[in-house]
C-alpha cells in the first residue's frame, strides 16, 4: 500500500500502482470526469501513470493552469495527427501550450497551408476527438528513439534527441500519431469537444533567422462549446484593442526597417503618454525618498564579468564592440551603474537605505521570431530604481515597494493582479543560480513573509528567479481578462560582494548591504503596450495626448475656436483646434476615432454667450458652460489622475 497525501491535509491509503484517476474515481465519478492531469511531488503528470510510492497529489482540472496547459498540449498532438494525416510525410518540430491554447512547428516540404486547410483540420481533428482514443506514456532508450526518427528522416527529433539521455526520453502514442515528448497528456482525445484553428504563421527553426523557416499552426481548445464560443467572442475584442493596431491609428509609435527590428519611434503622441508616465514616476518616487541618477548606454565587459550578467546572460546581450583594445557593450540592465554608484562616495549606517532611481535605456538582443510590437523588443526603456539597505530594513522596503504597486493598480484601475515570487532551483546552483544555497533559503522566506504579511496574493513558482536571487514578478489583467507581466521586484544578495559594495554600520565596521531591484511600471514599451488594451485605447485624460479638441461648427467660428484653445493652452491642457473646412459631423466622428476625452464645439451661440458645448468621449453631450468652468473641471480630474 502507499500513503497518499491531498492539499487538504487528509491522507489515504491506496494499492501500489494506483493512478491519479484511479483515485478520483474512488472519489467520485463526476470528479474523475473533469481530471485532467495531476501533480504528484510537486511535478506534472499524466492522470493515468502508476503511482509507485508515497507522494503528495493534488487533481488538476480546467480551473487550475496546469490542468489547462495539459489539454492545450494535448490538443496540439490530435491536430498533429490531423495534420499527418491529410499532410503525408509532414516533419513536426515542437507543439507547446500557450497562453491561449497552443501551436505546433512543421515542415510541409514544398506545400503550403491555407484557411480552407485549418477548416479541414478541424473537421479532421473532430472526427479523431470522438474516437476516445487513449494518451499512452512510453519510456524508450535513446538508441530505439534515435532509430525510430531515422527510419522516418525526421532530422527535427534527431536534433531534439542530442540533449536527452537514457531514461529521459518518452514517446506519447493517441490514434495513429506517436511523438517525441516528456508529457503530460489528459486521459484520451474525448475531453477534447470544441476545437478552432485560429491562423497560420511562419516560424524560423530554434527561433533563428538563418534556419529553414516552418509552418507554425496556432489553435485553441474547450471542453465545451458555449467556452469555445465566449472566449472567440473575446478574441473578437482582443482584436479592437490589439496595440499595434491601436499604436498605429492614434500615431503613438512607428517602426522602420532602417532602424531596425524590435526598435521603437515614439512619435509625438506616444512621446506625451511616456512623459506623464515619467513625471508620475517621479513625483511618486520624490516623496518615497529615491534620488534619481542617469547612467550610460554603455560598459566595460569587466563590469558586467564582475556582476555575472555575462556567464548567465549573454544569450540576451547585444554581441560586444571593440574599442582601444577593449570590449564595450550595449547596457542590458541597469543595476552595475547602480552599484557604481552607490560604491562612489562611502557610506554608514546613517545613509541607508539608499535609494536610487533611473529611466534607464537598455538593449536585449530578442530573437527575431520573439519580437511582438511594444512587448517584446530591443530597446527599452525602464522604470528602474535600486534599494541598499540594512538586513533589519529590508522588509519594510520590500513592503514599501509592494504598496507602490497598489497605489499603481489602483491609479491605473488595475483590479485583477497576482504577485509571482520565483524562487531558485537547488538542482542549478552554480549553473543557472548563484551558489549560495543558505542565503537562497533566507531571503526566499524574508521575501514570503513579508507577501504573506501585506496580504497581496501571490503564488510560488520554483525555478524562475533571478541568477543573483529570488524575485516577484507582477501578473496583471487588462479589462478583458488578458494577462501580462508588467514588472519585477528582486532581492540581490550576490552583487553586493562581487562588487565588493559596503557600508559602515552602529559598530564602526563594514558591512554588506542587500539590494532590492524593482520596477513597478515596467518598461514604457510594455506598459504603454497594456494601457492602449486596457482601455482600448480611451486613455484618462492625464495620459491622452490631445486632451481636448475643440470643433467650430464653421470656419466664421475660427477665431474664437483658436481663442479657447489658447486658454486651454495657457491652463496646461493639450488641445488642438480641427479647423478642416469639414461639416461638424464629420469632425465629431474623427475626433471620436482618435479617442480624444474632450470635444468642445463652438458656433454662433457659444460665441455669443461665451461658452463652449461639451462632449465627452463615449458619453456624448454633457451640455455647455463657461471656457472656466470647463477648464476648472478639468484641470482638477486631470490632476486626479482618474482611471477613467
Amino acid at each position: 500500500m502507499i500513503n497518499i497525501s491531498f492539499p487538504d491535509g487528509a491522507v489515504r491509503q491506496y494499492e501500489n500502482g494506483t493512478s491519479a484517476l484511479d483515485i478520483a474515481k474512488s472519489i467520485s465519478e463526476g470528479l474523475a470526469r473533469k481530471v485532467l492531469a495531476a501533480n504528484v511531488n510537486g511535478q506534472v503528470w499524466d492522470a493515468t501513470r502508476p503511482i509507485n510510492a508515497d507522494a503528495s497529489l493534488q487533481l488538476l482540472t480546467w480551473n487550475d493552469n496546469d490542468g489547462k496547459n495539459t489539454f492545450w498540449h494535448s490538443s496540439a498532438h490530435l491536430m498533429a495527427e490531423a495534420v499527418e494525416a491529410l499532410f503525408p510525410g509532414v516533419k513536426f518540430w515542437v507543439g507547446p501550450p500557450v497562453d491561449n491554447g497552443f501551436y505546433y512547428d512543421m515542415d510541409l516540404g514544398d506545400r503550403k497551408m491555407n484557411e480552407e486547410d485549418l477548416l479541414t483540420l478541424e473537421k479532421k481533428m473532430n472526427e479523431l476527438a470522438k474516437q476516445n482514443n487513449t494518451y499512452i506514456r512510453k519510456e524508450i532508450s535513446k538508441t530505439d528513439a534515435v532509430n525510430y526518427f531515422s527510419e522516418k528522416g525526421d532530422e527535427y527529433k534527431l536534433d531534439l534527441l542530442q540533449g536527452l539521455n537514457d531514461g529521459e526520453i518518452t514517446f506519447y502514442t493517441q490514434g495513429q500519431f506517436t511523438d517525441l515528448c516528456r508529457g503530460p497528456h489528459i486521459p484520451n482525445t474525448g475531453f477534447i469537444k470544441a476545437i478552432k484553428l485560429t491562423s497560420i504563421a511562419g516560424a524560423y527553426w530554434k527561433g533563428n533567422e538563418k534556419n529553414k523557416q516552418l509552418t507554425r499552426v496556432y489553435g485553441v481548445t474547450f471542453p465545451s462549446q458555449k467556452e469555445l464560443d465566449e472566449h472567440l467572442a473575446m478574441l473578437e475584442e482582443a482584436k479592437k484593442r490589439d496595440h499595434r493596431k491601436l499604436g498605429k491609428e492614434l500615431g503613438i509609435y512607428t517602426m522602420s526597417d532602417d532602424v531596425g527590428p524590435g526598435l521603437i519611434l515614439w512619435m509625438p503622441n506616444g512621446t506625451v503618454i511616456i512623459e506623464e508616465l515619467e513625471k508620475l514616476a517621479k513625483e511618486t518616487e520624490l516623496e518615497a525618498g529615491y534620488k534619481r541618477v542617469v547612467t550610460p548606454h554603455i560598459a566595460k565587459e569587466s563590469m558586467y564579468l564582475t556582476s555575472g550578467h555575462l556567464p548567465y546572460y549573454a544569450d540576451s546581450m547585444f554581441p560586444p564592440m571593440e574599442m582601444d583594445g577593449e570590449k564595450y557593450y550595449l547596457k542590458a540592465m541597469n543595476c552595475p551603474h547602480h552599484h557604481k554608484i552607490f560604491d562612489a562616495e562611502p557610506k554608514s549606517y546613517r545613509d541607508m537605505p539608499y535609494r536610487i532611481a533611473e529611466y534607464g535605456t537598455c538593449y536585449r538582443y530578442e530573437q527575431s521570431g520573439e519580437l511582438f510590437g511594444l512587448m517584446r523588443v530591443r530597446c527599452l526603456h525602464m522604470n528602474d530604481a535600486h534599494i541598499y539597505c540594512t538586513k533589519e530594513q529590508f522588509a519594510q522596503e520590500f513592503k514599501a515597494v509592494n504598496d507602490m504597486y497598489l497605489k499603481y493598480f489602483k491609479i491605473f484601475g488595475i483590479e485583477k493582479y497576482v504577485m509571482r515570487l520565483s524562487l531558485h532551483d537547488p538542482e542549478k546552483l552554480g549553473q543557472k543560480y548563484v551558489n549560495e544555497p543558505e542565503l537562497w533559503l533566507e531571503t526566499e522566506d524574508l521575501v514570503r513573509k513579508v507577501l504573506i504579511e501585506t496580504g497581496v496574493p501571490f503564488v510560488e513558482v520554483k525555478g524562475e528567479g533571478a541568477f543573483y536571487g529570488p524575485k516577484i514578478d507582477v501578473q496583471i489583467w487588462s479589462a478583458i481578462g488578458r494577462e501580462f507581466t508588467l514588472a519585477t521586484n528582486q532581492v540581490d544578495f550576490a552583487q553586493s560582494r562581487s562588487f565588493k559594495l559596503s557600508f559602515t554600520n552602529q559598530n564602526n565596521e563594514p558591512e554588506v548591504p542587500l539590494i532590492i531591484h524593482r520596477a513597478p511600471l515596467g518598461t514604457h514599451e510594455r506598459f504603454i503596450g497594456f494601457l492602449l488594451e486596457h482601455y482600448a485605447g480611451k486613455l484618462p485624460l492625464w495620459l491622452a495626448p490631445v486632451q481636448v479638441k475643440v470643433l467650430p461648427i464653421s470656419d466664421k467660428f475660427l477665431d474664437y475656436a483658436k481663442s479657447v484653445s489658447d486658454k486651454l493652452k495657457k491652463a496646461d491642457i493639450r488641445a488642438e483646434v480641427d479647423d478642416r473646412s469639414e461639416k461638424i459631423g464629420k469632425k465629431i466622428r474623427d475626433t471620436e476615432l482618435l479617442k480624444v476625452p474632450y470635444m468642445l464645439v463652438v458656433g454662433e451661440k457659444e460665441v455669443n454667450e461665451g461658452k463652449v458645448s461639451i462632449r465627452r468621449q463615449g458619453k456624448g453631450d454633457l451640455g455647455a458652460k463657461t471656457v472656466d468652468e470647463f477648464i476648472a473641471e478639468a484641470v482638477a480630474e486631470k490632476n486626479e489622475r482618474k482611471a477613467d
